[in-house]
């Protein structure tokens, strides 16, 4: 049975590398163990028909996140930056190169293999929050732990720490529909957090929030990353990347076009 953490918060981050924390600029990886590393990484969809090869929705990508770091990843729409965010996550797999996460290579693990991995060092905050509406909060909150084979008792303690931490300690008996759009957002960080995972990742995290909840929550992510989370962060918004992250990786049409080192407000 898997143990949880428990103890501070700014001790609950799994973490086997070197340079945990961040501030300011943010660690180089120089300093650092490499979390997050793609070597040549292009992922195809089919096209429809003869003759209609479409173009790769990421093209010959590498790059390297080491642990502590906040990285955004920013593009318009369409560009490729939640492809590569869920190859990464081990959601989608690539048509050529290699993604290795936590020294585990994602892109050859099997289905069943990929979704036990993911409970345990991957957690993933999507815009629209995709919490069960039946569900009240704490149970949303529990559920990807209890997949993960912790006890019951065990998970209701971290998600009870983790709820509080969020500031809505609260609303853990009522159901998603009953909260406001950036208390929502606030469970789903709880959820993706609740295995302690090393790589957090955030998919247009506040896109679905009025400008003073987004504030809010990249406040909270930036906090996080401070704390030691490794974040990594998909916008379209380059005021959120140069605001919450230490560097941005900018894709345009499937391809790394620059990266540039951006800091916190």
């Amino acid at each position: 049975m898997t143990a949880l953490p428990s103890g501070p918060f700014s001790l609950w981050i799994k973490h086997d590398g070197g340079g945990r924390g961040t501030t300011g600029r943010g660690p180089t990886f120089a300093s650092m163990d490499t979390l997050v590393q793609l070597e040549k990484v292009t992922k195809r969809y089919d096209s429809s028909g003869p003759g209609s090869a479409a173009p790769p929705a990421v093209d010959n990508v590498s790059m390297r996140i080491g642990y502590g770091e906040a990285v955004a990843i920013m593009g318009p729409s369409g560009s490729g930056k939640s492809t590569l965010l869920n190859l990464i996550a081990g959601l989608d797999r690539p048509s050529a190169g290699t993604v290795t996460v936590a020294g585990q290579r994602i892109d050859r693990l099997s289905e069943t293999a990929l979704a036990r991995f993911r409970a345990r060092h991957v957690g993933i905050i999507f815009q629209f929050f995709n919490l069960l509406d039946d569900l009240t909060v704490e149970d949303n909150v529990l559920l990807p732990a209890q997949l993960a084979g912790a006890s019951r008792r065990q998970a209701r303690a971290r998600a009870g720490e983790l709820l509080e931490r969020m500031g809505i300690g609260e609303h853990r008996d009522h159901y998603p529909a009953r909260l406001s759009g950036g208390q929502r957002q606030r469970v789903a960080i709880a959820r993706a957090l609740v295995n302690a995972p090393e790589l957090l990742l955030a998919d247009e995290p506040t896109g679905a929030l009025d400008s003073a909840s987004g504030r809010e929550i990249g406040d909270l992510l930036r906090e996080l990353n401070r704390g030691g989370q490794t974040l990594v962060l998909v916008t379209h918004d380059p005021v959120l990347a140069e605001r919450y992250a230490a560097r941005t990786v900018r894709i345009v049409d499937g391809l790394v076009a620059g990266a540039a080192a951006g800091v916190p407000a």
